[in-house]
């Protein structure tokens, strides 16, 4: 069921948002002071890519006051928008029964956009 979910995501919004992340990652890496940032982005671009039967959760360590000030750089430069095409797609999927499951792991994708940095990508 999951591979089928992974799947349905990746034609419906996975594919788009992905390269939402990727051009982030790749402007990013452009810089030696973006490269953090590019890297994250291009974790992320995966996770969104193939996002069931994974999870986020918290990294260990993750709470220090570098991970604060990566984070609010990240929401400031390129979280927001990401965070918008989230809920956009989130709103367009939630249009359908069909498409409520996928619109509801949007929404989860959209808060993970705002703040990426000290959360790490695990299998459930």
């Amino acid at each position: 069921m999951r591979i089928l979910g992974n799947l349905l995501w990746l034609i419906l919004a996975g594919f788009w948002l992905a390269i939402g992340y990727a051009t982030s990652g790749i402007l990013l890496c452009l810089t030696v002071v973006g490269l953090p940032f590019g890297i994250q982005a291009f974790k992320l671009a995966g996770f969104t890519l193939w996002p069931f039967g994974r999870k986020v959760v918290e990294a260990p360590g993750g709470s220090g006051c570098l991970c604060l000030t990566f984070n609010i750089f990240w929401l400031v430069l390129f979280g927001w928008e990401l965070f918008l095409g989230h809920l956009a797609s989130g709103v367009l999927l939630c249009a359908t029964i069909v498409g409520i499951p996928f619109g509801l792991q949007a929404f989860k994708l959209s808060i993970l956009a705002l703040w990426p940095f000290g959360q790490q990508v695990v299998d459930s």
